[in-house]
């Protein structure tokens, strides 16, 4: 089973999205894992909401730190709009996905990153 781990600065919403995306995507092929360089401690309710729309719960999700992750190499971390503040996670392959920070933005706009993480996402796990 493949790790994946996507990195955001509050794993408040970038993240938490990709990781939702994931594990609805990805079946029983991949443990999709997310956490923050400086965590916010809660997921953003509009990405909660805008999962819904798509029929993907990810209100149990926590925002969480790096250090609530296992102790295992993944086989793939995505960092996510946050570059150098995303410290370093053992992994075989580092991506980067320059996404702003949707915090304060029209619904609109981060429906839109929404579905440009899911594309994203849906990339990946072919490649992954």
């Amino acid at each position: 089973m493949r790790k994946i781990l996507f990195v955001c600065i509050e794993n408040s919403f970038r993240s938490q999205i990709a990781e939702g995306f994931a594990r609805a995507l990805s079946g029983e092929f991949v443990e999709a894992y997310s956490a923050g360089s400086k965590p916010s401690g809660t997921v953003a309710p509009a990405a909660i909401q805008l999962m819904n729309e798509l029929g993907i719960d990810i209100s149990g999700h926590t925002s969480k730190g790096l250090d609530a992750l296992p102790s295992v190499e993944f086989d793939a971390v995505v960092t996510m709009g946050c570059g150098d503040a995303c410290p370093t996670v053992k992994a075989k392959q580092r991506i980067d996905w320059p996404l702003d920070n949707p915090k304060g933005q029209p619904i609109e706009v981060q429906r839109k990153m929404r579905d440009d993480i899911e594309q994203r996402v849906k990339q990946l796990l072919e490649t992954v």
